[in-house]
């Protein structure tokens, strides 16, 4: 079940109703873990930022009010489908990371997974979910990043990246993503560093910022 909110969005593009396909298919057993841990406890307002095809809706609480923010329309019927099945009541929305339509200080959870690689500015999005979320609210995220500098698989990521980001909806593979949360003005960012099979994009974080 779910209700539309700002921004009803079409069918979308050729390549986003590809891409929205190929999504549903991606296989992310590999999170699980980490899914379970970080977003098994987020209660209240709940705002996904680029849900996807609606993979991480079975691990939130029922009780939580989940807000999805995802700019390809495509992925809006997998979703809704996800929601369906789950019989959960969610509210989508399509709109970009860098500009929440929301007030301020408004969400209890803020929620990113393997999103802020595609972003178009980290900096800005990250302002935007410091300013959506209340006081004490978290910002939980999984995303892949960089690999260490002169690393060997850093110098494949920086080489691949321009075709990377054409067939992976401007995906960039090489992002220090944990520095610029760091760097974000959270009050305490706790994250772990770990690795996944996927060539490439191997290196990953998953933690939780606190506003």
């Amino acid at each position: 079940m779910s209700k539309s909110g700002k921004g009803s969005p079409g069918r979308g593009s050729w390549y986003q109703r590809v891409f929205a396909r190929a999504m549903n298919t991606l296989d992310q057993s590999e999170y699980e873990a980490h899914k379970r841990a970080l977003l098994g406890d987020l209660h209240g307002t709940v705002l996904e930022i680029g849900p996807g095809t609606g993979v991480n809706l079975a691990y939130y609480p029922r009780d939580a009010h989940w807000i999805g923010l995802e700019p390809n329309p495509a992925m809006h019927p997998y979703i809704e489908r996800a929601a369906s099945k789950l019989g959960r009541t969610v509210e989508l929305r399509q709109g970009q990371a860098e500009r929440l339509d929301l007030p301020d200080e408004s969400v209890d959870a803020v929620v990113s997974t393997l999103v802020m690689c595609s972003v178009d500015d980290q900096r800005r999005a990250l302002q935007e979910i410091r300013r959506v979320l209340k006081p004490g609210g978290r910002y939980v995220f999984i995303e892949h990043v960089a690999a260490p500098r002169a690393s060997g698989l850093r110098r494949v990521q920086s080489f691949i990246k321009p075709v990377w980001q054409v067939f992976g909806d401007g995906c960039q593979p090489d992002r220090e993503t944990w520095a610029t949360i760091e760097d974000a003005g959270f009050s305490s960012v706790q994250l772990e560093h770990f690795r996944v099979a996927t060539p490439i994009v191997a290196p990953h974080i998953a933690g939780v910022a606190v506003k």
